[in-house]
């Protein structure tokens, strides 16, 4: 076990001392409002989830970012037009924490993709377990796991986009942000923007604390309109940090080619 794994470990004993850290994680996420979370999705697309990590969590899985053994790829953002800053993809296999919140919170969202697609006229479902849905994205090329780890320095910022890696995409993602507003760093708002048919685009600014979730359409979602149900563009970004240093990581469900 490497030191930062210790680390990993040692911040989830302090949690629960007596737990195994994926039983926990998981009962965790079951805890959670699912049913006022759903309920946003469905509004506006996006929902918070207050306090899915604790702040020892959260720091844990910021100190696995130097440790390159964790990670298939970095990418510098400004190289590919992509913003300023950078960030890692996770390799297989994933962190232990990481690996049980991606099937946790697959779990509660599989519904809300299925009704989305049905809404939308889309005939794609997805199965009920996520192993099941990644043996679709690997049967099809799509094999290398995207969960990332991002960082910011001030200055930095995310340009507005859509994570979209091959055929297969599961229609919503996760952003965990790890470190403290106020205290690690300023600025950094998380930014979703909506783009309706024959209307301007609708911005919505997302506060999150450390430890705190905003689940989010990663492509196009449902919206009742006086004729039907019709589809809405969305994109994602991050502003400008003002100062200090700022960690997210990325859940999404689907891999890449």
């Amino acid at each position: 076990m490497t030191e930062v794994e210790k680390v990993v470990a040692m911040a989830i004993a302090k949690r629960v001392p007596a737990a195994d850290a994926a039983t926990d994680i998981t009962a965790h996420v079951d805890t959670l409002d699912w049913s006022r979370i759903t309920g946003e999705l469905d509004v506006q697309g996006c929902a918070v989830l207050k306090g899915l990590l604790t702040p020892d969590q959260c720091r844990a899985v910021a100190a696995l970012y130097p440790q390159d053994t964790h990670f298939r790829s970095r990418i510098v953002m400004g190289r590919h037009g992509f913003g300023r800053g950078e960030y890692k993809y996770f390799s297989y296999p994933l962190p232990e924490l990481i690996a049980q919140l991606r099937p946790a919170l697959y779990a509660h969202l599989q519904g809300v993709a299925n009704r989305w697609n049905e809404a939308m006229g889309i005939d794609i479902r997805y199965p009920v377990t996520p192993a099941a849905f990644l043996k679709r994205c690997h049967d099809a090329g799509q094999a290398r796991p995207t969960p990332l780890l991002l960082q910011y320095e001030a200055g930095d910022y995310n340009c507005l986009h859509q994570d979209l890696y091959g055929e297969h995409v599961f229609p919503l993602q996760v952003a965990i942000l790890l470190s403290e507003p106020g205290r690690d760093f300023t600025g950094g708002e998380f930014v979703l923007t909506e783009q309706r048919p024959r209307m301007q685009s609708r911005a919505e600014v997302v506060p999150l604390g450390q430890g705190d979730a905003v689940a989010f359409a990663v492509h196009h979602r449902p919206v009742q309109g006086t004729r039907g149900t019709y589809r809405v563009n969305l994109r994602h970004g991050v502003s400008r940090i003002r100062s200090g240093q700022r960690h997210t990581l990325g859940m999404i469900f689907h891999d890449a080619k």
